[in-house]
């Protein structure tokens, strides 16, 4: 019960609320709001399941997180209840990216939603990066070229669907296709889908509906952990690139007209 007082006070602050306007909404009296708030009684079962359901946060981490470190942005919404993340930060108060490593990759979707789950994981710090929560996620296979598999891509939590942008890329955790990093177009209002593209072309392009996508995360940067060769780097690669990326250009062309 060490962090329910403050926990308490920060929610209803959240919220914009009185003591008197929360007592209210959960239908007990102002002098138990404020006797919880200054630590002078404990909240019983029947009021934690009255917080848990009006703030649609569950009881255990009311209890055993110290939710002030968090704002609104750092709650994810998942399915009806809403988990906190809250931005780590080191003894500097600077921000600190949680890193899903190779291994624990294929664990991530069962786990995203796991408080403990999360805190176990490594974390790093890069000062450039823009405000928001951030997270680094490795990257398999050839789909997102010339991304290497085993580089790994940080990315900006992303809450409101509204901020996706077509022609960005994002990390997706969705539900029948696991951990995916795509090119996507926001189809939202046409069919309720996402369509993700690979940048590697013999990927075909596929829809996922936007209620089976569980998180959202979008391109900050990279970080590759291989060298490339000098094959990869040649100029003839580079020209070949632009070229097949000419020819896409022209054929769009020919379909607008």
């Amino acid at each position: 019960m060490s962090f329910i007082a403050k926990n308490i006070k920060h929610l209803r602050r959240l919220k914009n609320l009185s003591q008197e306007g929360l007592s209210e909404e959960l239908g007990i009296t102002r002098s138990r709001i404020g006797s919880y708030e200054e630590s002078r009684s404990a909240p019983t079962i029947e009021l934690l399941l009255k917080l848990s359901d009006y703030f649609k946060i569950p009881i255990d981490i009311i209890l055993r997180n110290d939710l002030t470190k968090a704002k609104d942005v750092s709650f994810i919404e998942l399915n009806n209840q809403r988990v906190l993340f809250p931005i780590t930060v080191d003894n500097d108060n600077e921000n600190l990216i949680e890193v899903v490593p190779i291994k624990a990759s294929a664990g991530y979707l069962s786990g995203y939603d796991d408080p403990e789950y999360i805190e176990q994981l490594q974390k790093i710090k890069l000062p450039f990066l823009p405000t928001g929560k951030h997270r680094a996620f490795p990257i398999k296979g050839d789909s997102m070229l010339p991304m290497k598999d085993g580089a790994f891509v940080i990315g900006r939590f992303i809450e409101n669907r509204n901020e996706i942008k077509s022609g960005k890329t994002y990390i997706l955790v969705t539900l029948n296709d696991g951990m995916v990093y795509k090119r996507v177009n926001n189809d939202i209002a046409i069919d309720g889908t996402l369509t993700l593209i690979s940048d590697n072309k013999t990927y075909n392009p596929y829809k996922v509906p936007i209620n089976e996508v569980l998180e959202l995360w979008e391109f900050t940067c990279s970080i590759n952990t291989q060298e490339y060769s000098e094959e990869e780097l040649k100029i003839s690669s580079i020209i070949n690139m632009f070229s097949g990326l000419g020819i896409e250009l022209k054929a769009l062309e020919k379909t607008l007209r």
